[in-house]
């Protein structure tokens, strides 16, 4: 598939502004003399200018600043927002090492990062878990990073060469269904942040056992049918992880079909989810998982800083007075619902996550899908999975004072559970034997 390791360019930010900084000396084609030091860039009059000091330097579309050492060179990026639109989103100085392009896309830059494969990865399972995690969750993630990464860029290649646009939403004026994927990116092979993979350069690499993980696999991927595996991952899939097509586009891979998060079937429970009976049972439940765990020492090893802040992760509940559920979804939607009268579940997956909802209003009714669009419009943020149920409060002229929400699990629950794998590690697990628990009948194979 690959004769050498390939080089992978990631979408950092994209600014009207950009500040940097570079150490060491950087070449850019046109200019004999190499460059470091404090930069910023802007768009004027439809061109790049870039300023360092009393100097100022431009082009039209984009500009490579590349390192003359690649192993020692480095830059640093001011303001790099990162958890964009969750409950924890900050900005960071982030550093960098390969090198750094700036491309115009109309009155904006883009800093993009280019770099080599695995470069990207020791970073990636830095910043995805905590670096200080076993060495055979690390080298499980990294076959499930790279696999991911580079099935991306291979569907790219496929719709680039497709006649007709990539389409992820179906509209009607009863329903919207959404779901995120390939098409949101045109200038580079992934973004930096949870939406692609997080990617937080040299900022995160913190062990030796990161470095160890990507070159104990190096070039490893899942595959299926020949394929490289699509795989997909999130925090706690809450027990039972989610089908892909339940999530993303509606084309079913048998590699990431829902399994149960543990040695066994659960006890005492049915996982017939398309009853509301056994849904609600199984949400209010404490099912044996392996993703069913408050072990501060194993999650203060997977969990980074930010991510412990979230401890309520596989079992969680919020509530909503009436007035802030109608100005959340309202603001999310852009429609006058009026009062919300109900929340009904339409469809569920596999893992009780909704992949439909009917918001019922005073003035309008709609479904609304999928997993990720039904928990960014019943949130400020994002809630922490679609796997919920709902109850109302007393009601007042047939209108409800209050909506409470229980539910299970972080994330979309597609593929390797994080939590999960990692308490397998903890159990003794190898590797090979955490992946293949998450990824039904897909090969481990070397491809560089």
């Amino acid at each position: 598939m690959y004769s050498k390791e390939p080089n992978i360019s990631v979408g950092i930010l994209s600014e009207k502004e950009i500040k940097f900084e570079l150490y060491g000396d950087f070449s850019v084609q046109g200019f004999k003399q190499t460059f470091s030091g404090r930069f910023s860039a802007e768009v004027r009059d439809n061109r790049i200018f870039c300023k360092s000091g009393k100097d100022i330097f431009e082009n039209s579309n984009e500009i490579i600043f590349k390192p003359s050492d690649p192993a020692l060179d480095s830059f640093f990026i001011m303001d790099v927002p990162i958890g964009i639109k969750f409950h924890w989103e900050r900005k960071e100085k982030q550093g960098f090492m390969g090198s750094l392009k700036l491309f115009r896309e109309t009155d904006k830059i883009w800093a993009i990062n280019i770099l080599t494969v695995d470069r990207y990865l020791t970073s990636v399972i830095s910043s995805e878990m905590s670096s200080k995690s076993s060495l055979q969750l690390l080298k499980a993630h990294a076959i499930v990073s790279r696999s991911w990464l580079l099935a991306q860029i291979e569907k790219a290649k496929f719709l680039k060469g497709k006649k007709g646009k990539y389409k992820s939403v179906y509209q009607t004026e009863n329903e919207i269904i959404k779901w995120m994927d390939r098409e949101d990116h045109k200038f580079f092979d992934v973004c930096a942040d949870d939406h692609c993979q997080r990617y937080q350069g040299i900022t995160k690499i913190s062990t030796e056992n990161s470095r160890l993980a990507i070159e104990e696999t190096r070039g490893i991927v899942l595959t299926y049918d020949k394929k490289i595996c699509d795989t997909r991952y999130s925090k706690c899939c809450g027990g039972i992880t989610e089908a892909y097509e339940n999530v993303w586009e509606p084309i079913k891979h048998d590699y990431l079909s829902s399994i149960v998060d543990y040695k066994f079937e659960p006890e005492n429970y049915v996982t017939d989810f398309s009853s509301e009976l056994n849904t609600r049972k199984w949400i209010t439940g404490n099912p044996s998982s392996f993703c069913n765990t408050s072990d501060k020492r194993i999650l203060t090893h997977v969990l980074i800083d930010y991510d412990q802040e979230t401890s309520d992760f596989f079992r969680w509940e919020v509530e909503y007075s009436q007035d802030q559920i109608k100005r959340i979804i309202g603001s999310k939607t852009g429609i006058d619902f009026g009062e919300i009268i109900d929340l009904v579940p339409v469809e569920r997956g596999d893992s009780a996550r909704l992949v439909k909802l009917k918001i019922v209003g005073s003035k309008k009714t709609l479904i609304i899908g999928k997993e990720l669009e039904i928990r960014k419009v019943l949130s400020e943020t994002h809630l922490y999975s679609s796997a919920f149920i709902i109850d109302k409060g007393e009601e007042k002229n047939g209108v409800p004072e209050k909506f409470i929400i229980q539910g299970a699990g972080w994330g979309h629950g597609v593929g390797l559970c994080q939590i999960g794998a990692a308490v397998m590690a903890e159990l003794g697990y190898q590797f090979d034997e955490i992946i293949l628990h998450y990824f039904k009948d897909a090969k481990l194979k070397k491809i560089y």
